[in-house]
């Protein structure tokens, strides 16, 4: 399956969105790209991957500092927010490149600000308004996206996960 569908009603199910695709793909280092307008949840949706991962403390939107990092166990989570970025060339004088490699997680809001120098994501979301809830688009884009997305799928699937909120 290289894409799936899916709604979220309200914040805390795209929260749980969040922690559900940290389980399943935490395992690995991966790329995923954020896209969707302002107030789309894509910050919202990266609190709840990191907080699933085990990180305790408050979760904030790196729009200021471009890259929040955060240490757990054997990976490093890094969280970018490309939205002020006016040129590609500026995430190489923040050594962009040093960010990506074997222990880390990547999730990138506005990738398109940095094209030309991020690597290729393994996963897409793209968040979308429809009324009061959001749909969501997730799109995989490398072996590691499709194992990642079939894990998801299979946790979504369950009858013994909490599913609330998030509409098939």
């Amino acid at each position: 399956m290289k894409e799936y569908f899916l709604s979220l009603i309200d914040e805390k199910a795209t929260l749980k969105l969040g922690a559900m695709l940290a389980a399943a793909s935490c395992h690995n280092a991966i790329v995923i790209s954020l896209f969707g307008d302002l107030g789309a949840g894509k910050t919202t949706f990266s609190r709840g991957f990191i907080q699933a991962l085990g990180y305790t403390g408050k979760v904030k939107s790196p729009t200021y500092t471009l890259v929040e990092s955060y240490s757990l166990f054997s990976k490093t989570i890094h969280h970018f927010d490309l939205y002020r970025v006016s040129d590609p060339q500026e995430l190489e004088w923040i050594g962009i490149r040093d960010y990506f490699n074997e222990q880390t997680i990547c999730l990138i809001e506005w990738p398109d600000k940095g094209i030309s120098v991020l690597p290729k994501a393994d996963l897409e979301l793209h968040f979308m308004y429809q009324e009061k809830k959001r749909d969501v688009q997730l799109v995989a884009l490398s072996d590691q996206g499709v194992d990642s997305l079939k894990h998801f799928i299979d946790l979504l699937q369950n009858p013994k996960n909490d599913v609330t909120g998030i509409l098939r």
